[in-house]
Formats: structure tokens, C-alpha cells, sequence
């Protein structure tokens, strides 16, 4: 049985034209930077990959496919294919201007896009102003989903949206229409994004670094301009902005939008949000019970890692002489993460509560009478045993990812602490680090960890399922090959 037809290449090509468009049109927004400071001989490198995009993108949508039905595999498929194509231009960007290799810039853009803050550069000051820009704006970008945006800009409203919409995991809808669902979490970023500019040049950062650093905090990216990242301003005022923007910026668009109807209370009211205060609390008084005392800098690393911004205000030689308690936190709260429904990376906190309701519903199951039946429910609604096995094995693939980049880091002779740290952080698209991610690494560990970044962004099953297009379309019989030949020749 074909899944994959010739049908089903033309609308996935269609589809991700658009998706090209968007993408070209955002490598150009760097271009206004390059030209206020004047980085002449950077305007190359970001005109021929918008260029490179907006032609292919083009060249694409004007494939017509006999019906342009979409189905949630074209979805996953476009989604897929339209982070791993944004890294490359990136990547491109880099090679041109700082020649630096492919598969380097490929990684620093895939981190950047996916919201993991690891970086490559050890002398991040000493790149041009456009670059930091780019830096910033694609993680930006990526915090709400550069498909996303695509789509709100460029796709009609119908059915084709609400399928891509959903290959992003973002099932929930703010509006009975998906295009003004999109819209609306559009606006909401962009407001806050405006207002976290605001606050920082209010507690005196110039307007560069307001601007890259709101970009990096309300997307929970955590890519920094500074060498020192946010340790470089040693002002608390900024630390609690940046503090209350991850925070904010890990918690689902669907409750931001009712924090407006509700005058706030929504917010309080929302399950993932109580669980992020809760576990912030639980292991702030867990490493004062371990350290006999917590510092602004270890709270603030405790909220990057349960929002999985990877911001810090510490270096990582620091970090390597706190109690492996301490590391251990980190970690659990970087592969659980924050809500469903944001800009965040890790399992996410209801898939966190839904696994835990999983166990004591079993254990309530074990103990009460034979026949008794036990319904699962978070906050008053029942939760469905498809739910909860959905999120049983997403946890599952998840954990299993782990342990084989785990075993892939282990084999180049890495230290088993540092890079399950590192690791973790990849998977869950955090970015804190204990020093590991550097040039020298070897190409296997770079590539695994791009790899990681990637199924940690879009969930794992977007990437299995291209994976599987691929196989199939490889399989494509003689005639079906040559109709496809036939096509790209009228292109």
C-alpha cells in the first residue's frame, strides 16, 4: 500500500511554497539592521537566501495538485521539512558572511530556531549587529512557530490551516477559526514582545539589546548578545523582567488570551500555570534544603530550566561545582518543561500531570473493589484513556531519544554527567549547558544534537513521519517517477 502518492508530493509542494515565501521574507527583516550599521558586506549573505527561498517557494506553490485537500500527514511533513529548510538558510547566511562551515552554521541556526540557546561562537560580541539581530529574530520566529506565522500571512482560512496548525501542536483553538486563532496568538505575542522592549529600556538597556534580549526571554530561547549572556548587565532589575517574561512566555497563548477577558484571574486559574509556580517553589525549598542557602542566580536558573529558556546568569564553571542534587533538578525540570500550548520545549507540564493522574488512577484501580470504574480528571475534566496514552508514549519516545543521543555522546568519550545534562537540555530545547557544546565537537555529536533539537521542537512525530514519506516516496513505481520528472521539467 502506497502512502505517499504523486498527489500528495504536489500538495505538500503547494503548501510549503508558502511556508518558502514567509521564510524568504523574514531573512529579509536583518537586511534594516545591516543597513542603520552599516554592515554593508553583510547585506550578500541574507539577500541570496531570501532570494533562494522566496524563488524556490514560489516555484513551488504554482504546483496545482488535483484537489488541495490537506490531511494531517501533509501537515507534520511541511511543518517538518519548513523548520529543517529556515535552519538552512540560516546556515547559509553564516557561511556566506562569517565563513563559517555549513554544518556549524547549521547547528548554531537549528538552535536558534528551535528556541535551544546552545551557540558555537565563544566571542559572541564580536559578531555584526545583523547577525546578533538574526540570532534574536529567528528565535522570535521560532518561539510561536515559523509555520505559523507563514500560514497566518499568507493561507486562506479553510481546512488546509487548521492541519498545519495542528502539525505544530497547537491543537487549541482562542477562536472558532483556526486563521483567527492564529491571528489573535499573533497579536498577543507581538504585545507582549512590545511590552518587554518597553520594561527593559525603562531599567536602562539601549535599544538594541532591549529589543534582542525581549526577542530571547518572551520566546523562552534564551540566545544571548553578550558573551556573558544576561550575567553581563549585573542588574536584579533586569533578572526579575527576564524572570517574569519566561515565565509569561511559558504559559499557554489560549490562557494569555482569557487573561484579558478575566482581568487576570485566568490565569491563576490555569492548571499548567499553578504546576510552574509549584514546581518553582518545591525546587527553589529543595536546593535551599541542599545549599543551606539559594542565590538570585540559582532561581533564575531554576526558571530557565522549567521554562526552558536556557538563560543564564552564570557560567557553566560554576554550575559544575553544585551538588549533583541540584543537577538532577535541573535536568527533570528541562524534560518537563512548560504548558502545552506555548513557546516552550520538554514533555510539557499536562502531558506531566496527565502521566501522573495515569498512575494514581492505577493504583486507585489495584486497591477499590473489582468492577469500580475510575475516571481520570484534571481540574473537574475527564481526560480520555486515548490521552493518556498518547501521553505514556510520547513520554516513552522521548525518554528513549535521551538515551540514545545519551549512548551516541558516550561513545566519543564524553563525561556521563555533563552530557545527559547537555542532552537533556537538546531534547527539551533549553540551551543550558555545563560547557560541553563547543567548535571542537566531533561532527557525529553535532549532527546528534541537531537531530535532537529538531524532534524536541516538533515533537518527535513530524520528523518520523517525514522520515517515512521519504521511504515511500523512494518506492515510487517506474510510471509514477516519470509523471514527477515531467513536473519539475514544467518548472
Amino acid at each position: 500500500m502506497k502512502y505517499i502518492s504523486i498527489n500528495d508530493v504536489k500538495i505538500i509542494s503547494h503548501y510549503l511554497g508558502r511556508i518558502m515565501q514567509a521564510t524568504g521574507i523574514a531573512f529579509l527583516v536583518p537586511v534594516i539592521v545591516a543597513i542603520f550599521y552599516r554592515e554593508f558586506n553583510c547585506l550578500i549573505g541574507f539577500i541570496i537566501s531570501s532570494g533562494i527561498s522566496l524563488v524556490l517557494g514560489t516555484l513551488l506553490n504554482h504546483i496545482n495538485p488535483k484537489n488541495l485537500n490537506i490531511h494531517l500527514k501533509h501537515g507534520m511533513i511541511i511543518s517538518s521539512i519548513a523548520w529543517i529548510w529556515a535552519s538552512f538558510l540560516g546556515a547559509i547566511v553564516m557561511t556566506i558572511i562569517l565563513h563559517l562551515p555549513l554544518l556549524d552554521g547549521m547547528f548554531e541556526n537549528t538552535s536558534t530556531w528551535t528556541g535551544t540557546a546552545f551557540t558555537l561562537f565563544t566571542n559572541i560580541e564580536s559578531l555584526p549587529h545583523s547577525i546578533l539581530f538574526l540570532r534574536s529574530f529567528e528565535g522570535w520566529l521560532g518561539g510561536l512557530g515559523i509555520v505559523i506565522i507563514g500560514i497566518t500571512i499568507l493561507l486562506r482560512p479553510g481546512t488546509s490551516a487548521a492541519k498545519i496548525y495542528k502539525s505544530e501542536d497547537k491543537d487549541e483553538r482562542i477562536k472558532p477559526s483556526i486563521i483567527k486563532t492564529m491571528h489573535k496568538t499573533l497579536e498577543i505575542y507581538i504585545v507582549y514582545t512590545l511590552i518587554g522592549i518597553v520594561l527593559y529600556i525603562l531599567a536602562g538597556l539601549p535599544i538594541f539589546d532591549a529589543v534582542n534580549l525581549c526577542f530571547s526571554m518572551i520566546c523562552t530561547g534564551g540566545m544571548s548578545i553578550k558573551n556573558q549572556n544576561i550575567a553581563f548587565y549585573h542588574n536584579n532589575i533586569i533578572y526579575i523582567i527576564s524572570m517574569v517574561l519566561m515565565i509569561m512566555g511559558a504559559v499557554s497563548f489560549p490562557v494569555h488570551y482569557k487573561i484579558m477577558k478575566t482581568k487576570g484571574k485566568a490565569l491563576f486559574r490555569d492548571v499548567q500555570f499553578q504546576t510552574i509556580i509549584i514546581l518553582i517553589i518545591a525546587s527553589t525549598l529543595f536546593i535551599l534544603y541542599l545549599n543551606k542557602f539559594i542565590s538570585n542566580e540559582m532561581l533564575f536558573t531554576i526558571i530557565a530550566a522549567i521554562t526552558t529558556t536556557g538563560a543564564n546568569c552564570i557560567d557553566p564553571n560554576i554550575m559544575l561545582s553544585w551538588k549533583p542534587g541540584i543537577i538532577i533538578i535541573l535536568m527533570i525540570l528541562m524534560v518537563i518543561g512548560g504548558s502545552s500550548g506555548s513557546t516552550v520545549g520538554g514533555i510539557k507540564i499536562i502531558r506531566f500531570i496527565t502521566i501522573l493522574k495515569a498512575i494514581e488512577k492505577n493504583v486507585i484501580e489495584i486497591v477499590s473493589p473489582e468492577g469500580r470504574i475510575i475516571k481520570t480528571k484534571i481540574k473537574n475534566k475527564n481526560i480520555s484513556d486515548k490521552a493518556i496514552k498518547e501521553s505514556c508514549i510520547y513520554f516513552l519516545i522521548f525518554i528513549l531519544l535521551i538515551i540514545v543521543s545519551w549512548i551516541v555522546l558516550l561513545s566519543q568519550g564524553y563525561d556521563s554527567c555533563y552530557s545527559l545534562f547537555d542532552i537533556i537540555s537538546a531534547v527539551s530545547n533549553n540551551g543550558l549547558s555545563l560547557g560541553m557544546v563547543n567548535l571542537s565537537m566531533p561532527v557525529v555529536v553535532k549532527l546528534t544534537m541537531i537531530i535532537d533539537m529538531l524532534l524536541g521542537k516538533l515533537e518527535i512525530i513530524p520528523i518520523i513521519v517525514l522520515i517515512r514519506a521519504l521511504f515511500e516516496f523512494g518506492k515510487l513505481n517506474k510510471s509514477q517517477k516519470n509523471k514527477l520528472k515531467r513536473i519539475k521539467a514544467k518548472l
